[in-house]
């Protein structure tokens, strides 16, 4: 026997009979003799940038009563990105719309804070999922003349600098339970589903259509490099490459990916709330590593560069936190890759004969610390590493003179007392 009934919403499996109404047998059905509307269903998840907000309301704009049911907003948004007045655009089209506007908080651990927060207290229907949190709403950012305070709590609440979990939303009345999308759909006004009781286990079947509506993928690609961590770290891999590809022999693959990480970074940056200084910074960070890359050995730019790369990390946006994993991330990542492998890698480049460096074998320089046999030293500002004959150590400070390049290495001797003077033996030679 069949019934519609939402008593057993909580059975094993039932969101994956959901996913099997996806409207692919067109936007409504005929089903007892009557038509069945469609309900859209829209995932809302990040901060609520322009890409996002234009999928929102052309879902709203498009939301015919004849066909739809209600428009569905599933949520995880911890604030938005987009002007007042892009917000409330989409405010605007929520109060105005002529089917019922829900959104559902979750799935579990989802939170909506902020102007997100805002724009769901105007709906005309809210779920949350256990383990989600909604609140922390901050400044007003829609007219309290046109919408009212955020779901109609004085300007002193709580919920303006902090969140309430799922028990204590239900509770206070600012949501209904919804533990999963399918209950908080069957929870809507007029969605109707099929259950079959008779065998072991009661199935369940929703009758009116649910259809999914998703961002292309070429927006998807613009609404994920609007994400802080993700713009950050695009930015210090766009501008590492191209640091990497100035000390390489002609332009190859990390040059192209450089300009294009850059390009993207560029993009999530100015749609977030970035900071033009905190941009300069990092610039600047990426020169001081490049100069003691030239010399070949991490020096006082290294830590000039370092110092500069923490504090544009750290200020770079105003208001959105980058998160300390892709902070930690990018500054570790960064400092090692161009104060650790880099000097290494313009050391093995310059230092091989293949590429033009036979110049050196003869150069004069100096010690920078004991070499017996190994150590550094210095040859025309730049700092190498080298050995000497076990016979004639050098002291730091002493002169010395490059006779051969093995690999990374220098071979030197010193200027005075030398096994043998390379000089004579060019002569000779």
């Amino acid at each position: 026997m069949y019934r519609v009934t939402a008593v057993v919403l909580l059975a094993i499996g039932a969101q994956f009979f959901l996913a099997g109404s996806v409207a692919a047998h067109g936007d409504s059905h005929e089903a007892d003799g009557h038509e069945v509307r469609t309900v859209d269903v829209v995932e809302v998840n990040g901060l609520l940038d322009p890409v996002l907000t234009e999928m929102m309301a052309e879902t709203l704009r498009g939301a015919d009563p004849a066909t739809t049911l209600a428009v569905v907003f599933q949520i995880d948004s911890q604030g938005a990105v987009v002007g007042d007045d892009d917000l409330a655009g989409l405010a605007n089209l929520i109060v105005a719309s002529p089917v019922t506007v829900s959104f559902w908080i979750g799935p579990a651990g989802a939170e909506v804070t902020g102007q997100a927060a805002q724009l769901v207290a105007l709906g005309d229907d809210i779920g949350i999922a256990p383990g989600s949190r909604i609140g922390d709403l901050g400044e007003q950012a829609l007219s309290p003349e046109r919408f009212g305070t955020a779901f109609g709590l004085p300007a002193d609440s709580d919920l303006v600098g902090s969140t309430v979990g799922y028990q204590e939303a239900v509770s206070r009345g600012l949501a209904r339970s919804a533990p999963v999308l399918l209950e908080h759909l069957v929870g809507l006004d007029g969605f109707e589903v099929l259950v079959d009781d008779s065998g072991d286990k009661p199935m369940v079947e929703p009758v009116t259509r649910t259809r999914f509506r998703q961002l292309s993928i070429v927006d998807q690609v613009f609404h994920t490099v609007a994400s802080p961590p993700v713009a950050y770290l695009l930015l210090l891999v766009g501008m590492g490459l191209l640091v990497f590809e100035l000390f390489t022999a002609g332009v190859g693959i990390a040059g192209v990916i450089g300009a294009a990480s850059l390009l993207l970074a560029s993009y999530g940056i100015a749609v977030l709330p970035g900071r033009a200084w905190a941009v300069g910074i990092l610039v600047f960070a990426m020169i001081g590593y490049a100069i003691d890359i030239q010399a070949g050995v991490p020096r006082a730019w290294t830590v000039i560069g370092t110092v500069s790369l923490v504090v544009g990390s750290l200020f770079l946006y105003d208001g959105t936190p980058v998160g300390w994993i892709a902070l930690i991330a990018g500054v570790v990542g960064t400092a090692m890759g161009l104060a650790g492998g880099m000097p290494t890698m313009v050391r093995t480049r310059f230092s091989t004969p293949t590429i033009g460096r036979e110049w050196i074998i003869g150069e004069a320089g100096s010690a920078v610390d004991h070499l017996s046999p190994n150590g550094t030293v210095e040859v025309r500002g730049a700092v190498w590493k080298a050995r000497t004959n076990r016979a004639t150590p050098i002291q730091p400070g002493e002169p010395i003179r490059v006779v051969a390049v093995e690999g990374l290495w220098l071979e030197v001797e010193p200027e005075v007392g030398a096994a043998r003077d390379h000089r004579e033996r060019a002569a000779k030679s």
